[in-house]
């Protein structure tokens, strides 16, 4: 009689790489894909709209997970380079370019402008890094109000058509879904095998240690640059969705509190991992949606605070929610994950 191992064994290097690493994996993921492409047909617009701008944010936070998670630099402009993005692909499809084309120039354009901003990194870095990207966060949202407004609309901003395949016309909530979602999963496999290559490994070790890189042969400042074109290109897709989203921009729509909200996401979510960016970008919106819900009833609990409760309440929970994680969970909720599914798999004998 044939004795059935338990447990999951590696027996392949292939196998021990594997992400998805046994049949049952296979079917839950499958399953997830299923319902999650299915969602527009049974759930509500409102339910619709808050994955909409989830998917947008888990883009843009991926990208900024390369670049603070596993190389250790900090950014304080993603939404700047989202802005590049967005008037890119806004621009190129207002002149007569299928957005299908100016879908990935966008990024490519945002990215190259990454590295505009990502020069400063091989002299400095930390708190002065910070200060550097934070330039970029005035400058760009600047030339796009002050330079060739009859090209980027000035102040009052661009009216952005819709994306379109055939006969198609992506000019809903419920079909810009598949759009930002496909984009999303797509982005997020992509993280993921970046930071299996060699290129990952590089990264992961400049953050570590950046002078120990370099006497092991790694060039950290080239490095340091793919990180921010990288960065910056997620930003730039995730700014071109955001565009045709909401089918108007302004300069205004991507100010320095995002930035802040991006980075928070990163902290939340967990960093140098590709689960932080979506369980962050997930809660901090989820956080965000429920202060919108919630502010009516605390305004009539208030009335003398009316005016300003929905303009303060939002900061003001994010702030509290970012100190309590960098307190109690410093390492984000993808730690707590894994430690949860350690304890799942060692019952009945975890503790």
């Amino acid at each position: 009689m044939a004795l059935r191992l338990a447990g999951d064994f590696d027996t392949t290097y292939a196998h021990d790489m594997a992400t998805i690493r046994n049949r049952g994996q296979w079917v839950m993921t499958i399953a997830f894909l299923v319902v999650l492409f299915a969602l527009p047909f049974f759930a509500s617009g409102q339910i619709v709209g808050i994955i909409d701008l989830i998917g947008i944010s888990i883009i843009s936070v991926q990208g900024l997970n390369i670049l603070v998670g596993y190389t250790g630099q900090i950014s304080l402009g993603q939404a700047a380079f989202m802005s590049v993005g967005a008037y890119t692909s806004a621009v190129l499809v207002k002149s007569g370019m299928p957005f299908w084309f100016a879908f990935p120039l966008a990024g490519l354009v945002a990215g190259l402008v990454g590295l505009l901003f990502g020069l400063p990194s091989l002299r400095i870095k930390g708190f002065y890094l910070a200060m550097a990207t934070l330039a970029a966060q005035f400058i760009i949202p600047w030339f796009f109000r002050n330079v060739r407004s009859d090209l980027f609309g000035g102040m009052p901003g661009l009216q952005v058509p819709p994306p379109r395949l055939g006969d198609i016309v992506f000019n809903s909530q419920q079909t810009m879904y598949f759009l930002i979602v496909g984009t999303a999963v797509l982005c997020t496999i992509v993280a993921k095998n970046i930071a299996r290559t060699r290129l990952g490994r590089a990264l992961v070790s400049i953050r570590d240690n950046d002078l120990a890189a370099e006497v092991l042969g790694i060039q950290a400042f080239g490095y340091k640059l793919r990180a921010f074109f990288i960065s910056a290109f997620y930003a730039g897709l995730a700014g071109a969705l955001w565009a045709h989203y909401a089918r108007a921009i302004n300069p205004e729509q991507f100010s320095l509190v995002d930035s802040v909200w991006y980075l928070g996401m990163v902290v939340v979510g967990g960093m140098g991992s590709v689960l932080g960016p979506i369980l962050g970008a997930t809660f901090v919106r989820l956080l965000h949606e429920f202060t919108i819900q919630f502010s009516p009833a605390l305004s009539n609990m208030f009335p003398q605070f009316e005016a300003t409760m929905l303009a303060a309440l939002g900061p003001m929970l994010f702030g509290v929610a970012l100190m309590l994680f960098l307190v109690f969970e410093p390492r984000g909720l993808a730690h707590r994950w894994e430690l949860l599914k350690a304890a799942w798999r060692l019952r009945p004998f975890a503790r």
